[in-house]
Order: structure tokens, then C-alpha cells, then sequence
């Protein structure tokens, strides 16, 4: 069986009961298995991760998103985190023997059911973007919600799909295909979110930074730290502990300290065995050593 991962973000992470309404929307789908999902109520989103046969995964993020225009009204929504939607993005990731084309072709079909079902504007990102300037996320959704309203008339921010019209309470949609990337977080000791933005710029790829580094800083009422939320698009690239690092080191030019940091959704077990190779120094080390790991390996004897 071919299978395809899809980790789409909705923007709502405050109102438990909503939340449970879009897992069921997904859940009930024959051939989808639910892997995690994260709330966050400062961001106000929830991140949900599902893996299954990709028929059965574009049904299920469909449905997702029907439920989520039913429940969510961006003219209501506030957070911390970039949004333009109900449904704010909807990645597909090849797993297995899957290929990143055959999810672009999903990504496509998906922004064209949700835009001629649905009336939601659709936009095509990553891999699945039809202009170059659509690959990056941030590009797509500049303005946010509020900006898009006005700007979405122009030839330019009009969408893929559906009208040069925001939906009046989902707002618009952005569906892609890409490769697995890391939502890394990284919180400061410290209250100053003008710290945090300031390092956001200095790691992040596009200010001149870190490659594969997309980065913003946050405050975080709920805590009273300030953050630097990052996608690590390629980890191999760079990895988790290059970043951390790299942030400690600016963190302390401004007199703060690190608190912690946390993995939002899932992430691949190589990601975090670079991590370990780098702190512990090991040398000759394999995946094998990991025992969950050799147990999932087929015994070829």
C-alpha cells in the first residue's frame, strides 16, 4: 500500500470541543490513521499529523477542512502564529514508495475540490506551486487574514483555485506538497519579545541566516516568554542542534538565557539521532543501536 503523510494546521487551538469536531471529521475516513495532534493556545492553532493511503488522506483533509469552515471564523481569530484560514495549510509528504509528484497531483486535486466545493480560495505551495514566488509559505500567506481581504483583487495574490474572494469566515487555503520538516520552538528566559525577533532574523535563511531555516519571534502570554517558532525545512541541511546553538549564542549577546525548547507534531528519528551524535560525540554509530528502531528493521536472514 502507498502511503502519504499530511500535516494540516487549523487555526484554532483554544476551544477543546471544535478541535474534537475536526479529529472526527478525520478519523471516521476508512484507510487514515490519526498520528498526533498539538493545540497551542498562544498560537492559537492546533497541528494535526495523519498518515494513510493517499485517496483516503485527501478524503480525510477534505473533510477536515469542511468542518473547520463550519467551526472557525477568521473575522474572531486572534494568535501569535501567521494565518489566512479556517484551514490555514494542508502539506502532503511522500512516505514509502510514494513520489513527490503523485502529491502534488494530490495537492492539486485537493485545492480543487475544497475551492469548487467548499468557495474557499485556494493556493498551491512548496512543490505544487505554479509560480516561483509560491514555493515559500511566507510569501503566500503575507498580509495574513486581514491583509489578504484587501490585496487577494490583485493579479498577482489572486489564488489557484476557487474566487479572488476570501471565503467570509474561513478566509483562504493553502495546499502543497513537500518534503518532512521539523516545527522546532525555541523559548527564551525572557519576556522581551524584541530579543526574540532579533534572533529569529539572525538564524533565519531568507535575513542571511541559517540554510533551511524559517524562523519568527513570538511572545507567549501564557508562559511570558518570548519565542523563536522555527521550520526546519531540511534538517539534514541544518540540523536541530546547529540551531540551538546558534540561538544560545545570540540569546547571550542580549544578556538571556535559553528556558527550553519543544518539537511540535512529529519528527523523523534521524532528525534527533544528529542530535545525540553531535552532544554525546559518538563515533561509528548506526540507527540499528536504537533498539525500537532494529526491532522495526524486516530480518532479512
Amino acid at each position: 500500500m502507498k502511503l502519504v503523510q499530511c500535516v494540516p494546521n487549523f487555526s484554532e487551538g483554544r476551544r477543546p470541543e471544535v478541535i474534537a469536531e475536526i479529529l472526527a471529521a478525520i478519523t471516521t475516513v476508512p484507510l487514515v490513521r490519526l498520528l498526533d495532534h498539538k493545540p497551542d493556545a498562544d498560537h492559537n492553532r492546533v497541528v494535526v499529523t495523519m498518515v494513510g493511503e493517499p485517496a483516503a488522506v485527501l478524503e480525510a483533509a477534505f473533510q477536515a477542512t469542511a468542518k473547520a469552515r463550519d467551526l472557525i471564523d477568521m473575522e474572531q481569530h486572534l494568535g501569535e502564529h501567521p494565518r489566512m484560514g479556517a484551514t490555514d495549510v494542508i502539506p502532503f509528504v511522500p512516505l514509502g514508495t510514494t513520489t513527490m509528484a503523485e502529491c502534488v497531483a494530490l495537492a492539486e486535486a485537493l485545492g480543487e475540490r475544497i475551492a469548487r466545493e467548499l468557495n474557499i480560495p485556494v493556493y498551491l505551495y512548496e512543490r505544487a506551486a505554479r509560480r516561483p514566488e509560491r514555493q515559500n509559505l511566507a510569501e503566500v500567506r503575507r498580509g495574513e487574514y486581514e491583509g489578504l481581504k484587501v490585496d487577494i483583487v490583485k493579479p498577482e495574490r489572486q489564488p489557484d483555485f476557487g474566487p479572488a474572494r476570501l471565503h467570509p469566515t474561513a478566509g483562504a487555503t493553502v495546499v502543497g506538497a513537500r518534503p518532512p520538516l521539523v516545527a522546532f520552538n525555541v523559548n527564551l528566559d525572557s519576556s522581551d519579545v524584541k530579543v526574540a525577533k532579533a534572533i529569529a532574523k539572525t538564524v533565519r535563511e531568507s535575513s542571511g541566516g541559517l540554510p533551511a531555516v524559517k524562523g519568527l519571534g513570538l511572545m507567549l502570554e501564557a508562559t511570558g516568554r518570548a519565542q523563536i517558532s522555527m521550520n526546519m525545512v531540511d534538517y539534514n541541511v541544518t540540523g536541530l542542534h546547529v540551531v540551538f546553538e546558534a540561538i544560545k549564542k545570540e540569546a547571550a549577546k542580549h544578556g538571556v538565557k535559553v528556558a527550553n525548547s519543544e518539537v511540535i507534531g512529529l519528527l523523523p528519528a534521524k532528525a534527533l539521532l544528529d542530535v545525540a551524535r553531535h552532544y554525546l560525540a559518538l563515533t561509528d554509530f548506526s540507527p540499528e543501536q536504537v533498539l525500537e528502531l532494529k526491532l522495526a528493521t524486516p530480518d532479512e536472514s
